[in-house]
């Protein structure tokens, strides 16, 4: 797919992340861009075509647009900007005392999606994906990929919704509408891979992590999955059973940091205790 010219001239900077920035248009407040960084071209088309299939099934997504690039060769998303947004992370910094609420909403998010059956046909199954990011990790031993291999493909299947990088900074709310963004790792299957991204957010991250990226104390956000786990998992069962089962989830997910910062990361790592 040939991506349409843009120039930046018409948008003005509103954020940034590992992956890009991104920016809101100068005159027409519908249309917001997602710029990947320099070099990154297939990303972005895959992640447009793959937020086109997730829209298409209902999921609550702002509505994907054009494939771009700007006039320095970057290639971006342009997507149905909503108006007056705020992510649950920001929201939460920004008013502490209505921690309970925000985690509810999210929990709520949460469950929905993750009810959602999809056509597994048109989606990677999440085991498949962690299998292959164990394959080409670097940083384990070969019988430390056998046990966590083995944890991985033992963990039951489902058919339903994963969001691949369940951030309550990921979510956001306009009014009383609610969306769910940066899918670019949507699949299907368990969600406890997913969930194990809150608590990693949560609970994993360092202070100073935590602060910067969700704009909140770490005392806070240990404070959000202490309000999100009761709504997600059920009242009855004791958060610490429930931190137990999701806490190998979560240290999965030093399989994507350490891909990203080309080195070990013992901090997440010692969530994998129980399996390595």
């Amino acid at each position: 797919m040939e991506a349409k010219r843009i120039s930046l001239d018409d948008y003005v900077l509103t954020g940034g992340g590992f992956n890009g920035e991104s920016y809101d248009h100068k005159t027409d407040p519908t249309v917001m861009l997602k710029l990947y960084l320099p070099g990154k071209i297939r990303q972005p088309l895959d992640e447009m075509l793959l937020a086109r299939k997730v829209y298409d099934m209902g999921i609550p997504t702002p509505e994907p647009g054009e494939y771009v690039q700007t006039e320095d060769g970057r290639f971006g998303i342009r997507f149905h900007r909503i108006v007056g947004k705020k992510s649950y992370s920001r929201a939460t910094g920004d008013n502490p005392e209505e921690v309970a609420r925000y985690a509810w909403e999210f929990a709520q998010m949460c469950l929905q999606l993750h009810a959602t059956h999809v056509d597994t046909t048109k989606f990677e199954n999440v085991k498949d994906r962690y299998l292959r990011l164990l394959s080409e990790s670097p940083f384990f031993t070969t019988g430390e990929k056998d046990r966590l291999g083995k944890f991985i493909t033992d963990t039951p299947d489902e058919d339903t919704a994963v969001h691949g990088d369940l951030q309550y900074s990921n979510a956001i709310f306009a009014g009383d509408k609610r969306y769910f963004i940066d899918l670019g790792d949507f699949c299907y299957g368990n969600h406890l891979f997913d969930v194990g991204m809150v608590y990693l957010c949560c609970y994993l991250s360092s202070p100073e992590f935590i602060q910067e990226t969700f704009h909140m104390p770490k005392p806070l956000a240990m404070r959000f999955w202490d309000e999100f786990a009761p709504v997600y998992f059920g009242k009855d069962r004791p958060l610490k059973e429930i931190e137990e089962e999701i806490r190998p989830y979560a240290g999965l997910k030093t399989l994507i940091v350490e891909r990203d910062c080309g080195s070990p990361m013992p901090e997440f790592r010692a969530a994998l205790s129980s399996i390595l």
